[in-house]
C-alpha cells in the first residue's frame, strides 16, 4: 500500500459548506470526496492531454483534413448536398 501525503489549499466558505453538507449526507469524511473528485479531475486531464498529443502527433504527420474542406462540409452540413464528413 502506498503512503499518504497531506495537501493543503484554500476554498471559499461556501465549497466548505458543500463539502460538509455532502460528507454529512453520506456518512464520509470530507478528505474521502475530496480524493475522489481529484482522482476523476486528474482522469480527465490526463485523458484530455493524451489527446491533445495525440492530435498533435497526427499533424505532424499529415494525418488532418485542411480547414477549407472542413469550413465548406459544415456549410452544407444539415442541407440535402451535405455529402460525407471530410477526411
Amino acid at each position: 500500500m502506498g503512503s499518504n501525503a497531506a495537501l493543503s489549499f484554500r476554498v471559499s466558505a461556501e465549497k466548505t459548506r458543500a463539502i460538509d453538507k455532502l460528507a454529512k449526507a453520506t456518512d464520509r469524511p470530507r478528505s474521502w470526496h475530496l480524493e475522489q473528485a481529484l482522482d476523476e479531475y486528474l482522469e480527465a486531464q490526463a485523458w484530455q492531454v493524451e489527446r491533445i498529443h495525440q492530435g498533435l502527433k497526427e499533424l505532424q504527420e499529415g494525418e488532418s483534413v485542411p480547414h477549407e474542406d472542413v469550413a465548406a462540409w459544415l456549410s452544407r452540413w444539415g442541407s440535402p448536398d451535405e455529402g460525407e464528413a471530410p477526411g
